[in-house]
């Protein structure tokens, strides 16, 4: 007989065996007693050998079925033993880690996410891409990314993160110099520091009209990294539109002053993508509501700033 086909019929032997008893083994393993039954016949018949002796009190052992017991029984222990270290995999999982980030998400978001997905699985390598530009995950082997904006068609699954708002954001020496501007005209004539994607016509929300707005500003300097956009309105450089949770420490400290307050970028969108159709890695899972628990952290601390 095919050892592939009898190792399950082995399975229901040494259960009927342990039971002595079709019945009771048919309850343990969950199928009926004439399945069981016809199981432990085909068993026989394939092995031309008579294992298990019938009689009204059940069943009784012939001396090879016993010989056939003993090694089942092993079989049973070794499946069992398998199954309990696959679980153990998937309680622990180890090996690389490699997740796709924005450059202004790893240090108040990423970092301490990460700290915390190590405590809990030590087991695991993280790699952290840092890039502000999209990541294709199989092209560049990513278990995971965080991506900022408008998603790309893709086969990917997608979580909100959450959504964020630019807020304008000027250091006291430079206002102290140029002057606050008391609404948007004003701010044409101040200096302004841009990103690539806040050139041209930019879209704003006025809170005290409740309504959306947009203006042109004309920058006088410009940076492709948010960071170096902080660091540059903090080197009196200029105004700069900087994501909320990012510029909220310099906020509180007094190092940088909004601009303002009532005007803030339209909000845009952070999503954690993976590539698991079905039920994903535990630690996968476990990194985005880290993600999340930290990115809702950092922006509600923004706004109380704000």
């Amino acid at each position: 007989m095919n050892t592939i086909k009898l190792a399950p019929l082995l399975l229901i032997f040494s259960e009927v065996a342990k039971q002595q008893s079709f019945t009771q083994a048919a309850k343990k393993l969950n199928m009926s007693k004439s399945a069981v039954s016809q199981q432990i016949k085909r068993l026989e018949e394939g092995l031309e050998l008579q294992l298990l002796a019938r009689n009204t009190r059940g069943v009784k052992l012939t001396p090879i079925g016993e010989t056939l017991l003993a090694r089942s029984e092993l079989l049973t222990e070794q499946l069992a033993n398998a199954v309990h270290d696959i679980n153990q995999v998937k309680e622990q999982p180890s090996g690389a880690f490699k997740v796709s980030v924005p450059p202004f998400f790893e240090r108040n978001i990423v970092i301490p996410a990460l700290q915390q997905l190590c405590l809990e699985f030590p087991l695991i390598k993280p790699e952290l891409v840092v890039t502000g530009k999209w990541q294709d995950l199989i092209d560049h082997n990513l278990d995971a990314a965080i991506f900022g904006g408008n998603l790309k068609d893709s086969n990917y699954k997608a979580q909100s993160i959450g959504k964020v708002s630019d807020v304008f954001c000027a250091s006291p020496n430079y206002i102290q110099k140029a002057g606050m501007p008391e609404n948007l005209a004003a701010l044409q004539q101040r200096k302004f520091i841009a990103t690539p994607w806040q050139q041209g016509s930019l879209k704003l929300f006025d809170g005290a009209k409740n309504e959306e707005c947009e203006i042109n500003l004309p920058h006088a300097a410009q940076t492709n990294s948010v960071s170096t956009l902080v660091d540059m309105a903090l080197g009196h450089m200029g105004i700069a539109l900087i994501p909320e949770f990012i510029a909220h420490k310099e906020l509180s400290r007094g190092h940088l002053l909004r601009v303002l307050p009532k005007i803030h970028g339209k909000a845009w969108h952070f999503y954690y993508l993976h590539r698991y159709q079905g039920n994903k890695p535990v630690h996968v899972q476990r990194f985005y509501q880290l993600i999340r628990h930290y990115f809702v952290n950092a922006n509600s601390v923004g706004a109380e700033q704000g």
